[in-house]
């Protein structure tokens, strides 16, 4: 959950070398490195690739920039029409430069050290292309309301790119992929179903067709007492949650070998460390370690002191070694 970033110092001085954040999502030394970082910090089980989850539209030829200060800008997808100018990103330039990133992390990478590779989900990254960049997604909403047949095929051609550019991942050495989507939380119903969890399974298929043991992790945010759901009907191997849903609840509805990661929330390390050690502890102690990756319920927030992720990972080891988890 943005395991480099904004919090980390070193971060910030790479970050001022790129020039600008897509430079440093394109250059495979400078996304290795930001990658890399968090590792030589703390004693953490994985890297996460660094990229950006606007590069599957960006590689289909949708024209993005990053504007300090507020984000990211793309050009608006919001008909048939607008679909014409959209490719197919197989052999972009954004796929084989992140795909580099992620070769150069895997050969840099302890052997007991995962990769895990990334992309966003097919509601999250349509309503960006829609509503042009950052927003409260409501015309994004209206027109998944609508079941417009031009956002029906923007979904289907993202699912088509998505499988192709976490398979990118995987064969430059990418040991994990997790699939982001972001605002899932906000769909409800039936639209739930069509707009997020059946072009997931989808991706998830499509992933699994070449590569049938890579484990996928899916990470609906927001989506709550339908977690259950989302895990049996996108057939991933663990499910991502948010800090606001309860483990007891999501243990009952989840079968017994169901990988559940996440949960903490991220506004917890801003606390005193006597709360955040408490808070650690009482998640951990929840849920069997077997089946829980320990991380956040969402992004960490760029004002995090950096010796509280420190301390939360000792408090996590001692806690292992004491019950005897290795």
């Amino acid at each position: 959950m943005r395991q480099a970033g904004r919090y980390l110092p070193e971060y910030r001085k790479v970050r001022e070398q790129a020039g600008s954040f897509l430079e440093l999502c394109y250059s495979s030394f400078l996304s290795a490195e930001v990658t890399l970082q968090p590792l030589r910090r703390y004693d953490i089980d994985a890297a996460i690739i660094f990229a950006d989850i606007l590069v599957v539209p960006h590689a289909m030829g949708n024209g993005l920039t990053f504007i300090e200060g507020e984000g990211p800008k793309l050009e608006t997808v919001r008909s048939s029409a607008d679909l014409l100018r959209l490719k197919s990103g197989h052999k972009s330039m954004q796929f084989e430069s992140v795909a580099a990133s992620v070769n150069r992390v895997r050969h840099d990478l302890g052997p007991k050290i995962s990769l895990i590779g990334f992309c966003g989900a097919p509601w999250t990254v349509a309503s960006y292309m829609v509503e042009g960049g950052s927003s409260e997604r409501e015309l994004a909403r209206k027109i998944a309301y609508q079941k417009e047949d031009w956002f029906k095929e923007l979904v289907s051609r993202l699912v088509e790119n998505s499988i192709e550019y976490l398979c990118v991942q995987i064969e430059a050495g990418a040991d994990v992929v997790q699939i982001f989507d972001s605002w899932a939380g906000e769909l409800p119903g039936e639209l739930l179903t069509e707009y997020c969890i059946e072009p997931i399974h989808a991706i998830v298929t499509g992933v699994k067709v070449k590569f049938p043991d890579i484990p996928i992790i899916v990470f609906t945010k927001g989506a709550g007492y339908r977690h259950g759901e989302v895990y049996s009907k996108t057939q991933c191997q663990a499910i991502g949650v948010e800090a606001e849903c309860s483990l007891k609840f999501l243990q009952s509805i989840l079968p017994a070998d169901a990988v559940i990661q996440g949960n903490l929330d991220p506004l917890l390390l801003l606390c005193d460390n006597d709360v955040v050690r408490k808070h650690t502890l009482d998640l951990v102690s929840s849920i069997s370690r077997n089946r829980h990756i320990f991380n956040l319920g969402h992004g960490i927030k760029p004002q995090t002191d950096p010796h509280v992720l420190a301390s939360i990972v000792k408090t996590i080891r001692d806690f292992d070694e004491v019950n005897n988890h290795g």
